[in-house]
Parts: structure tokens; sequence; C-alpha cells
């Protein structure tokens, strides 16, 4: 399958945090592989920007180095990979100095699309604001690209926006949640919109509840410091599974634009009902063998942060009024598995008796691993011996519908070239990141004036009982957690 290239202009991107695991694991090679697409016109460069000194030929070694570690099949095109190359330039800097920045003025063009991706700790987002604008790098047609935590609570989520607003306008920022770059999260939007099977059915008369899980099997790993300030609740509900929430409930926008977009996520992170602690399970991975348990992990043998949660939501407004949204994630759990589950309501009346037992039809969104959908319908299992009712899927595994050939693009790659194009619609707003804190922080002030202990799970299970609990006293159960 040959893939449909939106072309570009040509474009300056400077990466300050290029020689960073994130441009090193994920930005460089993405660029990559839209170069290798066609998809990087002539005269678009990368130039790297850093605190380390070297020059351009040295930091060509190590973005090829990037590039052959985490580039894909690609890589293996040593030509493409020089090509690329070619097109790669380093400019040391001083973020919270003086030193560089008027050599890296020095390496950008005039009449070229400049964008300035922020791959650096949110601490350095505002001087490097700040220099962008006192040493003429950026003018009214530039673009910031600002990775999460976009704070770490309402106040300061406040004040960062407030720090970048003092040298860009809100056209200029793109704050990035590679969740909203993924190609099934983006599908969200063409099967509830793009198909009449489905929007009509889409609320609390036909849907019984909505689960959203994303369930990691890795521990905190080498991010224990940053993660026992932040926990699961900050690090992944607050964003991502926010994100989720928002494009599986919103309105219908009035046309695919950005603002008409974030402006009905908004409407629906301003209709969650608050939360109280029985509506909410909170855990934390123990040991397991030789393998460390959290605490271990992050080193602090008190600590309370939560590595898992689950929670009960309700959104008032009339589409959902009645409708209960469970969410969950967690680390070390028993797969790497996110999904979406639409699960509709029983038919109003059974033809067939109750000993046909109990069935329904769910709408399963894949995200990761195997991206895809499938839709669990009814009908009469084969053979003789009365009317017999079974669940069968509908599958749409992409990799299968769409042939062998096709790979969809990267979430970062998506994204970068969406920052380029000046297109925001998968980009969160200022607005709704500080309506998404202005819920989130009386959820994580009640447990921590409660003194809440997050309750121990077995790695590798689906989490603590507790969490089964919040869906049995409802007689639901979660999905079961698979690769």
């Amino acid at each position: 399958m040959v893939s449909r290239v939106i072309p570009v202009e040509p474009f300056d991107l400077v990466i300050f945090g290029g020689t960073g695991d994130l441009a090193r694991r994920k930005i460089l090679p993405g660029l990559f592989r839209r170069f290798c697409d066609g998809q990087m016109p002539d005269g678009a460069r990368v130039i790297g920007a850093a605190r380390s000194e070297m020059d351009t030929a040295a930091y060509r070694v190590t973005v090829g180095e990037a590039i052959g570690e985490f580039g894909g099949d690609s890589a293996v095109d040593c030509d493409a990979v020089d090509a690329f190359l070619e097109r790669v330039e380093y400019q040391a800097v001083d973020a919270k100095g003086e030193g560089g920045w008027e050599a890296l003025r020095g390496l950008l063009r005039d009449g070229m699309v400049r964008a300035f991706y922020f791959s650096v700790a949110p601490s350095l987002f505002g001087d490097i604001a700040e220099r962008l604008r006192s040493f003429g790098l950026a003018d009214a047609q530039s673009r910031i690209v600002v990775e999460k935590p976009f704070g770490h609570d309402l106040a300061s989520a406040r004040s960062l926006n407030a720090t970048l607003a003092q040298h860009f306008d809100e056209e200029q920022i793109y704050r990035i949640d590679h969740y909203l770059g993924k190609e099934t999260v983006q599908n969200l939007m063409a099967v509830r919109f793009g198909n009449m099977l489905f929007e009509p059915l889409w609320n609390a008369q036909f849907i019984d509840h909505i689960q959203i899980t994303v369930a990691e099997t890795v521990g905190v790993g080498g991010r224990g410091e940053y993660y026992d300030k932040s926990g699961a609740m900050r690090d992944m509900v607050q964003n991502h599974l926010m994100q989720l929430l928002c494009l599986i409930a919103m309105e219908p926008p009035s046309k695919f634009d950005p603002d008409a977009v974030r402006d009905e996520k908004l409407k629906v992170i301003r209709a969650l009902d608050p939360i109280d602690y029985h509506q909410l399970v909170r855990g934390q991975y123990g040991p397991a063998g030789d393998a460390p348990g959290y605490r271990e992990d992050v080193g602090d043998a008190r600590s309370r942060t939560e590595s898992f949660v689950a929670m009960k939501v309700h959104l008032s407004n009339w589409r959902w009024a009645g409708t209960p949204f469970y969410l969950r994630t967690g680390k070390k759990l028993r797969a790497r598995d996110s999904e979406i589950a639409v699960v509709f309501k029983d038919t109003p009346h059974s033809i067939f008796g109750p000993e046909a037992g109990q069935h329904r039809n769910v709408l399963a969104i894949r995200l990761q691993p195997n991206e895809g959908m499938t839709l669990d319908v009814t009908i009469k299992e084969p053979g003789p011996g009365g009317m017999r009712l079974i669940d069968v899927p509908l599958d749409m595994s992409f990799a299968d519908a769409l042939g062998p050939d096709a790979e969809a693009p990267d979430a970062y790659e998506r994204l970068i070239m969406d920052v380029i194009r000046g297109n925001q619609t998968l980009f969160m707003r200022g607005d709704e990141v500080e309506a998404a804190w202005a819920w989130t922080d009386p959820i994580i002030e009640g447990w921590q004036s409660r003194g809440d202990v997050p309750k121990p799970y077995d790695p590798g299970s689906s989490g603590p009982e507790d969490a089964l609990m919040l869906m049995h006293r409802d007689g639901r159960r979660w999905r079961e957690i698979k690769a």
C-alpha cells in the first residue's frame, strides 16, 4: 500500500535537548522515517541544540547511531541515512546563559518555517522561550513544541502557560501528547463521526458503560526520581487518559478544525463530576522473588506514591447522564495493553429466553499492541440442538486490513509534521491543560489529607483486588488485560 504523502513547506526544526534520550529514541528516528517516506522537502533541515560541546560531524555520528538502533527497517538503507544526515546540523547552546545563541541564529534561514522542539525539562521552557525572542530567532510565524509534564498542579500549569504566553501566542504553542498521534486514537473520531452506524447509538440510552485501560508491564525503571513525585495520577490520568476520555465522550464538532475539536474536548473536562475516594483505587506494586517492588525501585521504603489508579467517573451532561466511565492504568501489570471498550446495553427483551444467556455488543478499540478494532456481535452457535447464542468479534487489525506493506507512522512522526503544517488539532490548548488540573488537584489533595496508603498488588497481576470490586459492586467486570 503506497502512503499518500501530504507535502510540507521547507523548514528549520531546532531540537533543544538534541542529544537527550527522547531525541535519540523518538524524534530523530521519526524524522528519518518521514524523510524516507518523501515527507521532508528539499531544503528542510534539523538542527540539534544542547549543552554538549561537539561539532556537526560528531553530532551526525550520534544521530546515525540513534537511527541504526531505533529507526526500524528503513535504517538498513545506508544511502538514505547518509542523505538524511546531510540535512542535520548542531550547535551547542547554554539554555540559561548567553553562549551559542548568536551562532544558532546564524544557522537559521529566512523564508522557512521555523519550529523549536523543547525536548528538555519544563524548568527550562521559560529560559529558552525568552532567549528565542531576545536573540531574534523566533518571529510571529514560528512554532514551539513543549513536552509534558505541563505543570505539576493547577498553579504550576497556570504559571507555565503564563510564562510561555509572554513570548508566544497560543496559536504558536504546541503541547504534545504522543497518545494523540496514535493512528487508532485518531480513528476514534473517524469511527464516531464518519459512520452513521455508531453516532446515533453513542449516548446513555444505548451504552451501558465505557472502560479505558492503559496497562504497562514495566516498572518505573530509571524514572524513579521523577515518577515518585508524580505517580500514576499525574503521569497518566491527568493527560493521556483524560485525552482519551475527551475523544470518546465529546460532542461532534462543527468541523474538523483545531479549535472546534478542542472546544468540545474542553466541554467534556468541565462536565466531569467531582470524584470521592469511594470511586477511586490507588495501588503500588510490591516485590516478587528477586525482582524489587516499587519502593525499592524509587529508593524510598515509605513511599505512598501510586503506580496504579482505577476510578469511576461520570459526566454531567445530556449525552452521558447515568453512564459510568471506568479508567485504569498501572505499571508491572499482566500485559502491555491499551484499550477503549464501549459496552452497549442488553437488548430490551430477549426472545430466546434466559437459557440463551447474557450477550452484549462491545466495540473495543486497541491502541497497543496490534492497533485495531473489534466489534463483538451475537450470533447463533453453529450446529443442531436449539438456539444457542455466542459472541463473535468482527476484527479489524490495521496490519491485516491495510496489507503487509502498510506501516502506520509513529505518533511523534505524525505530530511533528503537523507542527510544520501549523495544524494544532492533535495538540492540547492551554485552557484544556488547566481544566484537567482543576479536576485532578482535589483528588490528589483528598488522599494526601487523609493519609491514604496505596493498596499493594502483585507484579504480573491485573492490579489490586479493590479495583476489581470497583466494578463488581456495579455488577460489571473489567475486560481482561491481555497482550
